[in-house]
């Protein structure tokens, strides 16, 4: 069975040293010492690692079964869900009025990480139910968040969202689900749903659906979409469970990955359902819960590639495979370890490279989310808009190629089910997939966010990486030509991407829409690269003052290098890529594919 270890080190590393979120002047940092997070984190790790982690293969294995109009979970996944509301694991970042703990958000997506690469089927119940919470919060009336908020903040009562229907996806505007006023200002909500991750289970009390429909006579299009409140049981007087609303599972998914969440095909029959937020305004209410949805899948994509990497280096250094070509490492034995060969450590450096930078990445974002929410700091909101489509893009699709990396380093053992390798990339895989599929990140991130407020945010960005090349340029050589110079040049074939889109894209949209998925990429490894230089600074910077853990410093630095050279010149090729325009991607008609 697969191992899973917390990586608590290199988070409070990212936390503490490099973002320095103790000494942000961000409401709620400035109790993020290094103690305090130190102690959070390790207690999270001990619900990962020992009640979550042994029950991902469970979960994987046994996967969710629809009983009489009920869905029942995986064998222990209801006694893991108790422990984490007991432990108060779903309401750390919640607003303390409705009995969460208030705490910033950068901190619950470190503990998200663990959770989610422990068991990432089983941390999205509580991760939808947080993301309901949010929209409900911010969206909803006084009564509402009353009679809501409480319960789902200790996931008594868990969330959904409900947005793909089986005839439109990404094209919401086609939806046929409607929603009927009612003489008490409720609605009737008619209609299907599909692909609603943890859409029905019997771990909480109640689920309380956000259904997008349109009221009949609103506006035709993505403009007559409104979001509704439709708990499974009608909320009585009392504020508790009461009659069964009209609303059902039509069956579970079979899926080829997270078994162990229960993705249902929900029917509603003049359900009753109260409006969230304005009348023909569900989108930007939903779009709380899908941009909060979008980093933390960014943050699965990653999150599984950790928990691949780490038994493929258990693996590799137990495996006895062939013989050293420079000389023998285990001459004791009948050949030597598999991490010897030259070709492993490629693989397993491209893993832990990523991995590294992508949660530094993560945490990034999630403190600009903070500053946003907290400040009202309306550069850091606008620079995080840019950057989601990002995050949720290229981390989960190098994501899943390093979960398949890491399978590989198992050869055939890595195609069997009892390794466990199997399980990650298949998880991974629904990453790329759900809340926006990975090509639409791209054209949302081209089409719509590089001219957001007429392309300050992007050009904010650029002056980001010249104001720290600029900061630490000449204070040490070997930083500066091992990361600065590489950062530099991989930020001018950013740069040089967008001037093509400006130049090229008007008269010829496709060719700005055919680099999207280029674009995104090399933008993904410009963010990570400076990830990499911020790490490797502070590294560097440990190391002089002798203070802490030199290995793991010397370790980080080594790692940093490895991106440098073997993966940010990847940027060199996505510019290429852009700047061959849309002609070969359009010449054929579609009737010769």
């Amino acid at each position: 069975m697969p191992s899973y270890t917390a990586p608590t080190e290199d988070q409070v590393f990212i936390l503490d040293d490099v973002l320095k979120i103790g000494t942000q002047e961000i409401p709620g940092y400035e109790d993020l010492d290094r103690d305090t997070l130190e102690a959070i984190l390790g207690e999270a790790a001990k619900m990962a690692e020992n009640v979550l982690a042994p029950l991902n293969q469970v979960g994987d294995t046994e996967g969710c079964v629809l009983e009489n109009g009920v869905v029942r979970t995986p064998t222990g996944f209801l006694e893991a869900f108790d422990q984490m509301r007991e432990g108060g694991w779903t309401a750390l970042d919640c607003d303390p009025e409705y009995g969460g703990q208030g705490l910033p958000y950068v901190l619950a997506t470190a503990v998200g990480e663990q959770f989610s690469a422990a068991n990432m089927a089983f941390n999205m119940y509580p991760g939808l139910t947080h993301g309901a919470y949010s929209a409900i919060h911010a969206h909803g009336s006084n009564e509402q968040k009353a009679m809501y908020l409480p319960k789902m903040v200790t996931c008594e009562w868990t969330g959904t969202m409900n947005l793909t229907e089986p005839h439109c996806g990404t094209d919401l505007g086609l939806m046929r689900t409607k929603a009927v006023p009612q003489d008490d200002g409720s609605y009737k909500v008619t209609g299907q749903k599909i692909f609603i991750s943890a859409g029905d289970h019997d771990m909480s009390q109640n689920v309380i659906h956000l259904v997008l429909a349109k009221i009949p006579g609103g506006p035709e299009g993505i403009k007559g979409v409104s979001l509704f409140i439709v708990p499974k049981f009608i909320v009585d007087a009392e504020g508790n469970p009461g009659a069964r609303n009209g609303v059902s599972v039509g069956k579970i998914e079979e899926k080829m990955g997270i078994h162990g969440n229960s993705t249902c095909v929900m029917d509603y029959d003049e359900a009753t359902g109260y409006l969230l937020g304005d009348e023909h305004k569900g989108m930007r209410a939903m779009f709380t819960m899908m941009n909060e949805a979008r980093v933390g899948v960014g943050l699965q994509g990653y999150a599984q590639a950790e928990v691949a990497y780490q038994n493929a280096v258990e693996y590799a250094k137990d495996r006895l495979q062939g013989r050293d070509v420079t000389g023998a490492k285990n001459p004791d034995g009948p050949a030597d370890p598999l991490i010897v060969h030259p070709d492993i450590r490629r693989n397993l450096m491209d893993q832990k490279s990523f991995v590294e930078a992508a949660r530094a990445f993560v945490f990034w974002g999630a403190s600009m989310i903070d500053r946003a929410h907290k400040t009202d700091d309306a550069a850091a909101d606008g620079l995080i808009s840019l950057l989601t489509p990002v995050v949720k893009g290229f981390l989960t699709d190098k994501g899943f190629e390093m979960a398949t990396a890491a399978q590989q380093v198992y050869g055939g053992h890595g195609y069997i089910e009892e390794w466990g390798m199997s399980q990650f990339a298949r998880d991974a895989r629904i990453a790329m997939i759900y809340e926006g599929a990975n090509g639409v990140q791209a054209l949302d991130l081209v089409g719509r966010k590089l001219a957001l407020d007429g392309g300050k945010h992007v050009m904010a960005f650029f002056d980001m990486v010249k104001s720290f090349a600029n900061e630490h340029k000449g204070q040490d050589e070997e930083f500066d030509a091992q990361f600065l110079e590489p950062l530099k040049a991989a930020s001018k074939d950013l740069q040089a991407a967008g001037m093509y889109f400006m130049q090229n894209g008007m008269k010829n949209p496709n060719n700005a829409l055919s680099g999207s998925y280029d674009f995104m990429h090399l933008f993904g490894h410009v963010c990570l690269g400076l990830m990499w230089s911020k790490m490797a600074w502070t590294a560097k910077a440990k190391l002089a003052s002798g203070e802490g853990n030199s290995d793991f410093y010397a370790t980080k630095i080594a790692t940093g290098r490895y991106y440098m050279v073997r993966q940010l010149p990847m940027t060199a090729t996505h510019l290429k890529r852009i700047e061959s325009g849309a002609d070969t991607v359009m010449a054929l008609e579609a009737d010769a594919f």
